[in-house]
């Protein structure tokens, strides 16, 4: 009996030994993390280590903030988050060997530098990798391609250099990939396309050259692909219509050639597609109809030619359309979205504008300057509430501007010009509050300017010149403070130049030319420190140059001609039928008479 008890003793300690020789290894592994955090902070800065200090308190770092441990009391989790620069220094004497365990590593929105160690591609378990948002420098450690656990790869928003490298093709289990932001070169690595989990990748922002590869059709999960502002050229390839779960696709700010695919159509997911700022060149595909959930396209500043689609009407989730800066020709189709932007600008456009525009009500950018569009203004923008910003100029508009637009709570910009456009002027204008731009020159309206227009209060810019209005320059302008450029040339304006105009202290440009202006020019216009361009030239104005103009220190152009520079003497007193009044006057000397300007020359251009 006493024999088979010494086995069993012997069994007995040895398991014991082994308990806390085991638990001896887990409590130095976990010291050694403790240890490895705190030598860490003291190579910080003296400001980072107290700001530290204050989140790790204690002797139990599974307690302190940014810092979780599994059930042994190993850490899994270190993640100091959006402290900005109160967070600050290198990674360089982390010693990322302490933390075996560790599976989140997230230091985003700090001020770290320096390069990135490559030792964090010993971290075997690590899934999730954020140091976006920091100023780290050098190049993408190879070494991170062997976390073969990583789920999410993330280091935009820092002055990375160098290439992607190509063993980035080994992060077989990577979902999310965000490099945007940084001074990458070099060719997107094929091996990216062969991510076959891969689902968001963000490479915008950097400088990558080069072709999209037709290997691009292999990321089958693929969800978000941006790859704008970067120097990428050639076409875009067909196979791009494979990535069907795709719902935001930005090859805009490249050096792209060809024409649009039409397997684009197939991408029906698409919600956001941007190719904006290449050098795209053909039609516009009509298979673009086919993408029901599109919210927003913009094709805008490229080469592209023909006519826009009528299937474009199909796209009822559209919002925002931009397709300004081609040379597209045609009518603009009829449409039936609810449009927030509506931006076709510089083209080669004929027709009306659609009717259902403001069919929503709720558009707030409409731009499609500097076409050949025709007719008059849609009911629809009448009483548009929405709209925001306004930019007609450049085309053959008509109808009677009094009736064409109504009161816009939150209109800041409206621009005209350049149309034919006739009627008076509109009140309503005057209860648009937030109203800093109104641009209606070289029309055909007459009237005078309406006395209301002294409610827009932050009116900046006022043009109306080459029309056919008439009257005096209303006073009531005096009271736009925040008026910067009053542009009122050549029309049929008459009478004085207000006084009040010198109360615009924020003026940088006044042109009154050709008009029927006469009288004086007001000394106010001296109080006008800010003007830079005057021009008052082809009325018929006299009484000299006021000093205080000619004195101005910031005037960089200035046209007088055609002004009087003699100045105006007062008329001469009635006669005094009185005697002695007569006979005392006999013996005043006359006033001395200012010398006589020289008519012919000019005030200094300054």
């Amino acid at each position: 009996m006493a024999s088979l008890l010494l086995p069993f003793k012997l069994i007995l300690v040895l398991l014991l030994s082994s308990h806390v020789s085991s638990s001896s290894s887990s409590i130095n592994s976990t010291e050694a993390e403790a240890e490895a955090l705190l030598k860490w902070k003291a190579t910080l800065p003296n400001d980072t280590q107290t700001f530290l200090s204050s989140l790790w308190v204690g002797s139990n770092h599974c307690n302190w903030v940014g810092i979780t441990c599994d059930s042994s009391g190993s850490v899994t989790n270190i993640t100091l988050r959006n402290y900005g620069a109160r967070v600050r220094g290198t990674l360089d004497n982390l010693n990322f060997l302490s933390f075996p365990n560790l599976i989140y590593l997230r230091l985003v929105g700090d001020a770290l530098y320096g390069t990135i160690p490559s030792s964090i591609g010993n971290l075997s378990k690590l899934n999730y990798l954020d140091l976006a948002y920091n100023n780290f420098s050098g190049i993408i450690p190879s070494e991170l391609c062997l976390l073969k656990s990583l789920s999410l790869f993330s280091l935009g928003f820092n002055s990375i250099t160098g290439s992607i490298p190509q063993e980035i093709g080994r992060l077989s289990s990577v979902s999310t990939i965000l490099f945007m932001s940084n001074n990458l070169t070099g060719p997107i690595p094929t091996g990216i396309f062969n991510l076959s989990k891969l689902n968001y990748l963000d490479l915008s922002v950097n400088n990558l050259i080069g072709t999209i590869p037709v290997s691009i059709g292999g990321l089958q999960t693929l969800s978000y692909l941006d790859l704008h502002n970067n120097r990428l050229n050639g076409s875009i390839p067909k196979e791009v219509g494979k990535l069907r779960p795709v719902y935001l696709l930005d090859f805009s700010g490249n050096s792209l050639t060809g024409s649009i695919p039409a397997s684009i159509g197939n991408l029906s997911n698409l919600v956001f597609l941007y190719f904006y700022d290449n050098y795209l060149s053909g039609s516009i595909p009509s298979e673009i109809g086919f993408l029901k959930s599109l919210s927003a396209l913009d094709y805008s500043v490229n080469n592209l030619s023909g006519v826009i689609p009528i299937s474009i009407a199909n796209l009822t989730s559209l919002e925002r359309l931009f397709l300004d800066e081609n040379s597209l020709s045609g009518h603009i189709p009829q449409t039936y979205c609810n449009f927030t932007y509506f931006q076709l600008s510089n083209n080669h456009l004929t027709g009306p504008l659609p009717e259902n525009l403001c069919l929503g009500g709720v558009l707030t950018y409409l731009g499609v300057i500097n076409n050949s569009l025709t007719g008059s203004i849609p009911p629809s923008l009448r009483h548009c509430k929405s709209l925001i910003r306004v930019r007609l100029e450049g085309n053959h508009f008509t109808g009677n501007i009094s009736d064409a637009f109504g009161i816009y709570p939150n209109l800041v910009y409206v621009g005209l010009s350049h149309n034919n456009f006739f009627g008076q002027l509109s009140p309503k204008w005057g209860q648009c509050p937030n109203l800093t731009n109104l641009q209606i020159s070289n029309n055909n309206i007459s009237g005078k300017i309406p006395f209301e227009l002294e409610h827009a209060t932050q009116l900046g810019e006022l043009d109306l010149s080459s029309n056919h209005l008439i009257g005096e320059i209303p006073k009531v302008l005096g009271a736009l403070k925040m008026m910067s450029r009053l542009l009122l040339s050549g029309n049929r304006f008459s009478g004085k130049i207000p006084s009040e105009i010198g109360l615009l202290f924020n003026l940088e440009q006044l042109n009154l030319a050709s008009n029927n202006l006469s009288g004086l020019i007001p000394d106010q216009l001296g109080n006008c420190l800010k003007l830079f361009y005057l021009n008052l030239s082809m009325n018929s104005l006299g009484g000299g140059i006021p000093s205080s103009i000619s004195d101005a220190i910031a005037l960089q152009s200035l046209d007088l001609s055609d002004v009087d520079s003699e100045p105006e003497l007062p008329p001469p007193p009635p006669p005094d039928r009185t005697a002695p009044a007569r006979a005392a006057r006999a013996h005043r000397p006359d006033p001395p008479r200012p010398a006589r300007a020289n008519r012919g020359g000019r005030p200094p251009r300054r």
